[in-house]
């Protein structure tokens, strides 16, 4: 019987079992044995795990999996399958700068994952209009915001969607008569690209969406978010400001519907541990390193540590406080230190 449970831990979870938790138990059912597949099948992983002279078998717990840290993702090949790699995700970074590159060997778990979640926040995509004005994403090749905004667009089925670069007059027209027939619309943008749209044209859209997906890519001065969300707020003419948490090392986003409070899809969970020791947790409401449980990361490693500050709330919301001082700056990540 034990050999068997064994053998049951380390089979690999399939996208029925993962897009359809509805629990907690569900949950940690599934992690441990996606972990037990990566600890086998990973090999940076399992390196990783054994550096910590850690013993897998001893890991019966969410709370006792080890995170990867995520700067593993910028020199090595973050693999838990042998299929041959469909898609290359690569983060943004300024001249000079190590990225990270994420390969996916199937990228329909990106998909279903995105999909999904969408729908479990906004509701059915072909309900909305969705404008896209992410400028620096679509000038380069392997961004996953690019990947999952151009799939939306192709989802809503609607004329009227489509992505905008620098022709901010025709944006403010779109979202005009977006207006004036009363249609759901979604405006997804990078940070400064939403503040140079307002800097050159004000309009009060009350029902319209506004979602920030983070990254001032150094075009202009860092702000805290309420300012952001302030100047956002008077410029389009909404209540709150949307955002996105998600990153090249993930196929999961956790979504803000206002003040900056995130909630993750059911496959999706994030942990905190103490900035001094990686390997402690610490509690709800305390500020810590924001872990990440990414299920839909299956081929790759789903339990990540990032470079972000956070802090967890009792109905399962979590707030971005901030990155440690000597992280990267990238674009995918919500800078609101």
């Amino acid at each position: 019987m034990f050999a068997y449970l064994l053998i049951f831990a380390a089979m690999k979870p399939n996208k029925q079992q993962v897009f359809t938790i509805n629990n907690d138990e569900q949950f940690n059912t599934i992690a441990l044995q996606v972990f037990q597949h990566q600890a086998k099948n990973c090999k940076v992983y399992a390196e990783f795990i054994s550096g910590l002279r850690l013993d897998i078998a001893e890991v019966k717990s969410v709370q006792q999996i080890p995170f990867l840290p995520i700067g593993f993702f910028k020199r090595h090949s973050i693999l838990s399958a042998t299929d041959d790699i469909q898609v290359t995700f690569t983060s943004s970074g300024t001249t000079g700068m190590v990225t990270s590159s994420h390969y996916l060997t199937d990228i329909s778990w990106y998909e279903e994952s995105f999909r999904k979640a969408f729908q479990l926040f906004y509701r059915d995509i072909k309900d909305y209009t969705v404008l896209a004005l992410l400028p620096s994403y679509l000038e380069r090749q392997g961004s996953s915001l690019t990947y999952m905004a151009q799939d939306l667009v192709t989802q809503s089925q609607n004329p009227d969607s489509g992505f905008y670069l620098y022709n901010h007059d025709d944006l403010a027209r779109q979202l005009a008569r977006q207006q004036r027939a009363k249609k759901p619309t979604l405006l997804i943008g990078v940070t400064f690209a939403l503040l140079d749209f307002v800097d050159q044209h004000q309009i009060n859209f009350p029902e319209l969406i506004v979602m920030e997906t983070g990254g001032m890519k150094g075009r202009r001065k860092e702000m805290i978010r309420e300012e952001l969300h302030e100047t956002l707020c008077t410029g389009f003419g909404v209540k709150a400001i949307h955002s996105e948490y998600g990153m090249t090392e993930l196929l999961s986003q956790a979504y803000s519907k206002g003040a900056g409070i995130f909630y993750c899809p059911p496959w999706m969970r994030i942990i905190t541990r103490d900035t001094n020791d990686p390997l402690s947790l610490v509690t709800n409401n305390k500020a810590g390193g924001i872990n990440v449980i990414d299920l839909a990361n299956i081929n790759s490693c789903s339990f990540i540590a990032t470079q972000d500050l956070g802090k967890i709330y009792a109905d399962g919301g979590f707030e971005v406080l901030g990155r440690f001082d000597n992280a990267d700056i990238r674009g995918c990540n919500l800078l609101i230190a």
